[in-house]
């Protein structure tokens, strides 16, 4: 098996492990809370809620005509997230931070893209509110979609610091 192969693999079952472990904790909501009941983990700062949502993101696009909401919600996201998967065999290159923060944001987008397409909305079932720090309800999926997006944005912070220091030692070098 060449290491193209090995690595992609690897890189499959970082996205195996991300939608394996929505789509478990979404079965054990599904079964165990009832709708919009609430409970508390701590104290009326972390509760378990579950809604469906038909919408995105803090249920945007869910008053969207249903073909509107179809083409935007689901069949847009299942190119993009082709695309990905492409992008990440296809080139060899890339920082494995990066690589791993794609393979994040891919595992969340195929957990939330099969809620819509087998249940016809988005299953979420966590909150939190301390305060300062308030969310709406949300899933596991969506925690790997902002896991990935803080690995992308720490990947280009470092290279971004890198290639100031290697500016500065070629200044320092001249």
């Amino acid at each position: 098996m060449k290491k193209q192969s090995i690595k992609f693999a690897f890189l499959l079952i970082i996205v195996a492990l991300n939608l394996g472990c929505d789509q478990f904790s979404k079965v054990i909501a599904r079964k165990n809370i009832a709708p919009y009941e609430q409970i508390d983990i701590i104290k009326d700062r972390f509760t378990l809620t579950l809604v469906e949502n038909t919408g995105a993101f803090l249920s945007a696009g869910s008053n969207l005509p249903n073909f509107v909401r179809i083409i935007v919600l689901t069949i847009l996201p299942i190119i993009v997230l082709g695309y990905g998967l492409w992008f990440l065999y296809s080139n060899k290159h890339i920082p494995r931070l990066m690589q791993v923060g794609i393979c994040f944001l891919i595992g969340g987008g195929i957990g939330n893209i099969y809620d819509r397409i087998v249940y016809g909305s988005v299953t979420d079932f966590l909150h939190m509110d301390f305060v300062l720090f308030r969310t709406g309800i949300f899933n596991m999926a969506d925690v790997s979609i902002m896991v990935g997006i803080g690995l992308l944005l720490l990947q280009n912070l470092t290279a971004a610091r890198i290639k100031k220091q290697e500016a500065t030692q070629e200044e320092v070098s001249a």
